[in-house]
């Protein structure tokens, strides 16, 4: 049975009238799953008990820092795609998140029971603002012995104040998260983009705090001296645009994997968007083009299934900053939409058991 995908999209003032809107434009009665991405604008209370009044199926759901959708890019409002066409979606709250190892090995348990022998993966969703993607991503895909996942880190349009996940029974949680299970009739292929390769520039961790996602030496020096020492530039010249261009990336066999910084701190620490530990070996990353990256990479997908009917994405906020800087917004937001991409802007992103930023995940389902 072919998959079938229905987009939608409203910028309604209210929660009411934008779910109610989205319900219709997705025709909700007879979808076997929606999922939605919405703009912090909304009362999520109000939103919450919307989505459960007007959609009689499994909604995965997350706020976001903007969204992608039939057109590309979006700042505002709610975006959603109805699934039909041989999907069985099971919806797992992970709450309190401290208790993330013991939530792992159930779902594993109820997974292992369900197995429905078609293609499967995980989509999960998580607090932006919790700092355990690490953990709780580790702990689904070890528990679920490599079942493909993609997630993103819910966002709250740049405010850092709140962001929230939806329990798929009329709540939006903070400090949580869901993992939606996802059984399909149709082939799939996870795959991960970032425009960011290593240089020669290496740094050898030498003191760290994973908890607070601090580095506190490089190379044996105060971290933000050696970063800064390696691009040329005095500490105090340290900021967003530099962290944005020159991020770390941390290699693991023959994959790479970027580790933004978010800022420097007074005693020449760094604070990342993700963990690092001791021990590690980082280089500096060098850029490559953005779009050409993105459409490469979609080519392969397409050639590997034969086309694909949709792509699943979780896009960091930081790719899309740069793009409105760098004067890429357009002709990405552009390919997006040519190429089926449905998804949002992340605090984060995760892939498989890995935590990850200035990324794109993504899994694409075949035509």
């Amino acid at each position: 049975m072919p998959i079938r995908v229905h987009y939608g999209k409203t910028s309604a003032a209210t929660p009411a009238e934008a779910v109610a809107d989205l319900a219709r434009q997705l025709d909700a009665a007879a979808l076997e799953a929606a999922i939605i991405f919405c703009a912090s604008q909304y009362d999520l209370a109000a939103l919450g008990q919307a989505l459960k009044q007007c959609f009689p199926c499994p909604v995965i759901a997350c706020t976001s820092s903007g969204q992608i959708g039939p057109d590309g890019f979006e700042r505002a409002g709610l975006v959603g795609i109805g699934l039909g066409g041989g999907f069985r979606v099971q919806l797992f709250p992970i709450s309190p998140l401290a208790d993330h190892a013991a939530q792992a090995v159930a779902i594993a348990r109820r997974a292992k029971a369900s197995a429905a022998g078609r293609s499967r993966f995980g989509l999960l969703l998580i607090d932006g603002l919790s700092m355990l993607e690490e953990r709780v991503t580790a702990s689904l895909y070890q528990a679920l012995d490599n079942v493909p996942i993609i997630g993103g880190s819910a966002g709250d349009d740049l405010k850092f104040e709140r962001t929230a996940v939806y329990d798929g029974d009329g709540c939006f949680l903070s400090g949580a998260a869901v993992f939606a299970l996802i059984d399909t009739d149709a082939a799939i292929l996870p795959f991960k983009v970032q425009h960011f390769r290593p240089s020669d520039t290496e740094f050898v961790i030498t003191a760290a705090d994973p908890e607070q996602r601090i580095i506190h030496e490089m190379n044996g020096e105060p971290a933000a001296l050696a970063y800064a020492q390696a691009l040329g530039q005095p500490v105090a010249a340290l900021g967003p645009e530099l962290f944005s261009k020159h991020p770390l990336v941390l290699t693991y066999g023959a994959e790479t994997y970027v580790r933004s910084i978010l800022r420097s701190n007074p005693d020449q620490s760094l604070t990342c968007y993700c963990a690092i530990e001791e021990g590690l070996i980082v280089t500096l990353g060098v850029a490559d083009s953005p779009l050409e990256t993105l459409q490469l990479a979609l080519g392969k997908v397409h050639q590997a299934l034969g086309g694909s009917t949709l792509i699943l994405a979780c896009d960091c906020i930081l790719r899309r900053l740069e793009f409105e800087h760098t004067g890429d917004f357009r002709a990405i937001g552009r390919l997006m939409a040519e190429n089926r991409v449905f998804g949002f802007s992340t605090y984060g992103e995760q892939f498989n058991g890995i935590h990850v930023n200035q990324t794109f995940t993504g899994i694409a389902l075949g035509a």
